[in-house]
């Protein structure tokens, strides 16, 4: 099977989608906001979004991660805590969509909690705001949280601290450059999720495009893994397919064992999202 469906995480809700956008629920909070997968018709009518929704993302322009909230509430809180799958999340209206986590990596928040023991170590890379880091931490294993932004950064450590947690070792340096360091040490992990971004800019102004680097991102974090180790692999770009990334990965060590599937979500009114592909890559 090729297609899995994510269960929605603890105190979330994926109400509508369609028009372009998704109407979502975190906690008490509900948001409007763009969603290029959406290109079907919603199932709610407009007034009923507008009705639960305290916030709404305009973009700047169409598929800009840029643009401004409006909030459809007068009581709308710019920031909220948002308690979900045993850890506790600072969510906040920021200058772009994005408010501070990925409600579909639950899929891979309970592969995490199942995997880890306390005697393991974790590998987080391009881990954002560090759901995922914390997951790891409550199972008492070693966590590494790698992130080239050092705002970001500050964020994981707020959510560690509202959560209850410590000892998370915080990397702020290119994923890429911390791994092969990693290599060069001898250092290995029994888990690592690595979830890039589909394009962007580094830290010199050079062009990220992920279709170019997933090869080598894939056989550097292969490496690092130890003899049972488990690489997890998130992608979001149109770029890369199902079939190419099967491909990529036996041409890279053609003996592990790979599970590559799409990720989706199914609205509460019974509409289907996508949210990319999930590689879990066993040596």
């Amino acid at each position: 099977m090729s297609k899995i469906y994510s269960s929605f995480p603890e105190n979330y809700e994926l109400i509508d989608a369609g028009g372009g956008r998704k109407l979502e629920r975190w906690g008490t909070i509900v948001t409007i906001r763009p969603e290029h997968q959406a290109y079907f018709a919603p199932a709610l009518g407009a007034a009923e979004w507008k009705k639960q929704a305290h916030w709404e993302f305009l973009p700047e322009k169409p598929a800009s991660l840029n643009g401004k909230w409006k909030a459809l509430k007068p009581d709308a809180p710019k920031q909220w805590i948002f308690p979900t799958s045993g850890i506790r999340l600072n969510l906040e209206i920021t200058g772009n969509k994005h408010i501070g986590v990925f409600p579909e990596q639950a899929y891979n928040w309970e592969f995490i909690r199942k995997q880890l023991r306390p005697e393991n170590r974790f590998l987080n890379l391009f881990a954002y705001t560090g759901a995922a880091s914390l997951v790891g931490r409550i199972s008492g294993a070693e966590v590494t949280h790698v992130d080239s932004v050092r705002n970001m950064i500050d964020w994981a450590r707020i959510n560690m601290e509202t959560s209850g947690l410590n000892d998370i070792r915080w990397v702020v340096e290119d994923a890429r450059k911390f791994v092969n360091r990693e290599i060069k040490r001898g250092n290995k992990y029994d888990l690592i999720q690595m979830d890039p971004p589909a394009w962007g800019l580094g830290s010199k102004g050079e062009k990220w495009k992920l279709e170019d680097l997933l090869p080598d991102l894939i056989k550097e974090g292969i490496e690092l893994l130890t003899k049972k180790g488990t690489l997890i692999v998130n992608t979001y770009s149109p770029k890369v397919e199902l079939e190419d990334l099967k491909q990529v990965i036996q041409l890279i060590d053609a003996r592990v064992t790979a599970e590559v599937q799409e990720l989706w979500m199914k609205t509460t009114t019974g509409k289907s999202l996508f949210y990319g592909l999930v590689a879990r890559i066993k040596k």
